[in-house]
């Protein structure tokens, strides 16, 4: 990880220090491990358009009635079982 000090103090940034002993594809798949790891790829898409309150709430009551029926369809499929 590399540190950047920038005017309002220091920056977490992915980074990574090349070692002698790698190739380039090695190097970009701990690169990409790293971005994934601290989010930033998901971090920037969502930013990427902006996006109102009611959309938000829209989203998440959309998001939780799907994890409602998921786990209802959960609950029957194993209760068939029985």
């Amino acid at each position: 990880m590399a540190l950047i000090f920038k005017e309002s103090g220091w920056c977490d940034m992915p980074g990574i220090v090349l070692r002698s002993d790698d190739n380039f594809d090695a190097s970009y798949r701990r690169f990409k491990k790293q971005t994934d790891r601290n989010l930033i790829v998901t971090e920037a898409r969502a930013r990427r358009f902006h996006e109102t309150e009611t959309e938000k709430r829209k989203k998440f009551k959309i998001a939780s009635r799907k994890k409602m029926l998921k786990r209802l369809y959960m609950m029957r499929r194993y209760e068939s079982r029985l």
